[in-house]
């Protein structure tokens, strides 16, 4: 029988799923005459056949193998659309921000209201900033989970005109996930902001481009879902633990 390591670099060269054998059998009959005599290539095949019957953990390495490769490699396609956007990213004026605006690390945040995950993640995050008093935070809002996901993206940065963008973050993404024209006003009235200005505000243009042009920004960095976190070089999916963000954090403040 093949060598375990051998049957896996096969797999893994032949793109083990979704359907292991014909690309096998496919690549074996493509292969040069001179390589391999047919019986040679239907011996290899069943040889792949037998090695996955009497140990099925080669199939589930072999993935893991091709998952590994993605991965770094996705990990590299953000590295460079990171270092293509520079400043884009950090620094594009009228973003909102929260920490300390001259930290000497920013965190970048793409972020739906709505989202479960963005939301599981506000305390986390403002744990965060109440650790970290030299940590800069920008947030990119992406509203990509539908209409009211629209409604309250407009409203914190309408909100923001009032200086009240984090207020009114936190009070979207603490309240109803159906977030509405009602719930907005309701909460406007909480924080004492002119309703009318809002309205005027979320109206705007202005907003919607800024949106638009988040989710491009998304795209061109392969974002595939909610939340998202840029630290320096390096992109953070999901809901990751603040662990996580220190370690990212922390790699880039070494001298």
């Amino acid at each position: 029988m093949l060598p375990r390591l051998v049957v896996l670099a096969v797999l893994a060269l032949f793109s083990v799923v979704p359907a292991l054998f014909q690309s096998v059998q496919a690549q074996a009959t493509q292969a040069p005459r001179s390589s391999f005599t047919a019986a040679q290539r239907a011996e290899i095949v069943e040889i792949l056949r037998t090695a996955l019957r009497t140990d099925p953990s080669i199939l589930r390495d072999a993935v893991a193998v091709l998952q590994n490769a993605d991965g770094e490699r996705e990990a590299n396609d953000a590295r460079e659309a990171i270092a293509r956007l520079g400043t884009v990213l950090t620094h594009t004026p009228g973003d909102p921000v929260a920490g300390n605006p001259d930290g000497d690390v920013t965190l970048v945040e793409f972020y739906d209201m709505r989202c479960p995950y963005c939301r599981r993640m506000l305390q986390p995050m403002a744990a965060l900033l109440a650790q970290d008093r030299k940590l800069r935070v920008v947030y990119k809002d992406i509203p990509i989970l539908g209409p009211a996901s629209v409604i309250g993206a407009r409203a914190a940065l309408a909100a923001g005109r009032q200086g009240a963008y984090l207020k009114m973050r936190d009070a979207m993404m603490t309240g109803p996930a159906d977030i509405t024209q009602d719930v907005v006003r309701a909460a406007s009235a909480r924080l004492g902001l002119d309703w009318d200005r809002m309205q005027r505000d979320m109206a705007d243009p202005a907003i919607q481009a800024r949106l638009d042009e988040n989710i491009q920004l998304a795209h061109r960095l392969g974002i595939q879902g909610t939340p998202a976190y840029i630290v320096g070089d390096q992109m953070l999916p999901g809901a990751v633990t603040v662990a996580e963000l220190q370690t990212a954090i922390g790699s880039i403040r070494k001298p």
